[in-house]
């Protein structure tokens, strides 16, 4: 798996206070204490 990009702000509380965590491009917010996984289903129409 290629990581592209990399998330700049949490989703949830908009801090940027982001690690990654595990393998499986999961993020974890240290200001919200969440953990979460982003993912790009494509361009256009499906």
């Amino acid at each position: 798996m290629s990581r592209r990009a990399v998330p700049f702000f949490c989703p949830y509380c908009g801090e940027q206070e982001l690690e990654p965590h595990g393998d499986a491009g999961a993020w974890y917010c240290g200001s919200c204490d969440r953990r979460f996984t982003l993912r790009f289903e494509g361009l256009g129409a499906a």
